[in-house]
């Protein structure tokens, strides 16, 4: 009999084959959970089908960020890095329309 593990998103959780992963989402309309595995690839199993896992809840990997490990500092911009932006957003008012 399997015990069933709620889904909480941010927390990562492992199969019995080893498969870590972390839940990212839950859509409560199509009865979903959306995970993401180490590797970055992403997945979705149906409420149902959660409820059949064995599965464990574990501390996040070492390497957490999985796939996003080769992005440093540099690969971040700040919004004020983006020429013009901020001045579309201020022309951009909605009180201009009706």
């Amino acid at each position: 009999m399997t015990t069933l593990v709620e889904p909480v998103i941010g927390e990562w959780y492992k199969m019995p084959e080893g498969e870590v992963f972390e839940v990212v989402a839950i859509n409560d309309h199509d009865g979903t959970i959306d995970v993401q595995y180490n590797d970055g690839t992403v997945g979705e199993f149906d409420v149902e089908t959660w409820g059949a896992l064995e599965l464990v809840t574990v501390a996040p990997p070492d390497n957490a960020t999985g796939a996003y490990d080769d992005i440093d500092g540099d690969d971040y911009r700040s919004i004020s890095d983006l020429d013009g932006v901020g001045d579309d957003w201020v022309q951009n008012n909605l009180d201009d329309y009706d």
